[in-house]
């Protein structure tokens, strides 16, 4: 902003009668004045004519700048400063104006001073303007996410964080709706979307869109954190009737996540940040969620394993256990199942029940799965090699969904059985069902290629999943392998033992071979082979071995 700096002749000031110091600043472009001292009081010496012009006065009664600033003003002459500047608002609440004014004298001992008054309000008035249109969303009307944050600060004053909360809330399927209706569909929706959600909001509470299709409510709790399950509440009930677009009716939900001001140490921005995390968790568990420190904690851990685990991959410090799977007739060692496992650099191991997940969240599961298969053939043609031929066992290497609909499954196996020259018959490929039903078609082919390289396959968890009878029928499936929830328990319940004579009847009806997961004793092994299962695994044969003791158990259990 350019401002005009005054110059006047202050020395002179004190000096001159006043219809000299009346036409000397008659020569200043801006409005000014000489004021000075009259006992207890202040006194126009003199004002110029634009101090007339903007409203000012022409005596020290009808002056409002005696009235309103004189005090700043007496204060400076009694002091010894020699010049102050002083910003004012003049005016009401709708017509204000802005003044920057300077307060200026030359003698450290006078009675006399010369005020200059800079109008800005235009440009204050401009950067109001682009302040609000910048903190504004331009297609509702509501604050924007910069603006909503202003709010959050302007409203939530240190130590008042506490009896305060922040919804945030997602629309559910919004992209469909831009996706088959056009942005034009989508923008009317979200502007119907924002009145709906106003309408179900108190007086007093602030909405703002703070993201595409993502709006936040800035609200205090006078009864507590009911206060903002309740309003989450009438929020949902806002979305039971459809939204009318054009000729058709579309029905929306939304996610909500609520953080309370209790769970910050006070940054508000802290809110908007938890709310946004707790709505994540309620796109997964379909309710409202209220943000907890813990759940944060556990997200925390999850990151720094993803972190862990990604230079663990690139840097081969993955390793392989073997569990053994056996013939339930003969106890010979007929295959191994290839586990993954991790210890860190520090020599802390991870469980896979805390990795593999967040594997399959990050995407990390397709790197992992592809060191997998190569060390499964690596190891195989290693076994054989100390064995001086065929050792006489396969390996079983777990396939996730993920991989099966990013990856080629049937090149990977190919290229890996290729270099380490080792027959596609030593593979078995296990697959949940989970990963069938996500796209049937791509898996088909992927089990028409893997069988082409002679490799067997294998349903694992079977019964846990989306079991459905048409994919067994039509599906190249050698194996079912029987859950261990079956297993486990079932010589003391007569339903475990009918499900899994059932699934056996099954296997043998379309031809299949069984594994039973999950035995720990002589008696489970007994008596499912009486009842017909093929293989065995689990703790009573071993416990996943590393690769050098479970080559040597090929020695000892298959002599």
């Amino acid at each position: 902003m350019r401002t005009v700096e005054p110059t006047p002749r202050t020395k002179e000031l004190q000096y001159l009668p006043p219809d000299d110091v009346a036409a000397l600043i008659d020569l200043l472009p801006v409005p000014a004045a000489v004021i000075e001292m009259a006992g207890d009081g202040l006194d126009l010496l003199a004002v110029n004519a634009p101090f007339r012009v903007a409203g000012l006065g022409a005596s020290a009664e009808e002056s409002p700048v005696i009235r309103l600033l004189g005090g700043r003003i007496l204060g400076f002459l009694q002091s010894d400063a020699t010049q102050e500047e002083i910003a004012w608002r003049f005016g009401d609440e709708v017509d204000s104006r802005y003044f920057r004014v300077l307060v200026a004298r030359r003698e450290l001992v006078g009675s006399r001073c010369l005020i200059t008054l800079v109008d800005h309000t235009s440009e204050l008035r401009t950067e109001q303007s682009l302040r609000r249109e910048m903190a504004t969303d331009s297609l509702t009307g509501l604050s924007n996410r910069a603006g909503f944050s202003d709010d959050l600060e302007e409203r939530i004053t240190p130590g008042e964080a506490t009896r305060h909360a922040v919804l945030v809330i997602n629309l559910d399927r919004f992209s469909r709706v831009n996706a088959c209706m056009g942005a034009l569909a989508g923008d009317e929706l979200l502007i119907s979307v924002a009145r709906r959600l106003k309408g179900a909001l108190r007086g007093h509470d602030v909405l703002a869109r703070i993201g595409g299709d993502e709006f936040g409510v800035l609200m205090s709790l006078d009864q507590g954190a009911s206060d903002a399950a309740h309003v989450a509440k009438r929020i949902h009930a806002a979305f039971t009737n459809p939204f009318r677009l054009s000729s058709f009716e579309i029905r929306v939900d939304c996610s909500i996540g609520i953080a309370l001001g209790s769970d910050i140490d006070g940054d508000a921005e802290d809110l908007i940040r938890n709310a946004q995390f707790a709505v994540r968790r309620a796109k997964k568990s379909g309710r409202t969620e209220i943000y907890h420190t813990r759940a944060l904690d556990l997200a925390r851990e999850q990151f720094a394993i993803e972190t862990e685990l990604r230079r663990a991959i690139e840097n081969g410090c993955m390793t392989l256990n073997f569990q053994p799977i056996c013939d339930l007739a003969s106890g010979r060692i007929t295959s191994f199942e290839a586990l993954a496992r991790w210890t860190t650099e520090e020599g802390v191991a991870i469980s896979p029940n805390a990795f593999i997940p967040v594997a399959e969240e990050s995407g990390l599961i397709v790197p992992l799965g592809r060191w997998a298969i190569d060390e499964a053939a690596r190891t195989l043609a290693e076994w054989d090699a100390r064995a001086g031929g065929d050792c006489g066992v396969k390996i079983a290497v777990n396939l996730s969904a993920i991989q099966l609909q990013r990856d080629h499954i049937g090149t990977l196996v190919k290229a890996a059985i290729d270099r380490y020259g080792v027959a596609g018959s030593r593979f078995t490929l296990e697959l949940t069902e989970s990963a069938i039903v996500t796209d049937p078609d791509r898996i088909a082919r992927t089990m028409t290629a893997l069988k082409d390289l002679g490799t067997t396959l294998a349903m694992d968890d079977f019964g846990t999943g989306y079991s459905n009878l048409a994919y067994l029928q039509k599906l190249p499936i050698d194996v079912l392998k029987i859950d261990r929830s079956f297993v486990t328990g079932m010589l003391a319940d007569r339903d475990k033992i009918a499900i899994i004579r059932a699934i056996l009847s099954l296997a043998s009806a379309l031809g299949m071979q069984t594994t039973a997961e999950g035995i720990e004793t002589v008696e489970l092994a007994q008596t499912l082979a009486a009842l017909g299962c093929t293989y065995g695994q689990g703790y009573y044969y071993a416990r996943p071995l590393v690769g050098e003791d479970a080559f040597a158990l090929i020695g000892t259990r298959n002599a």
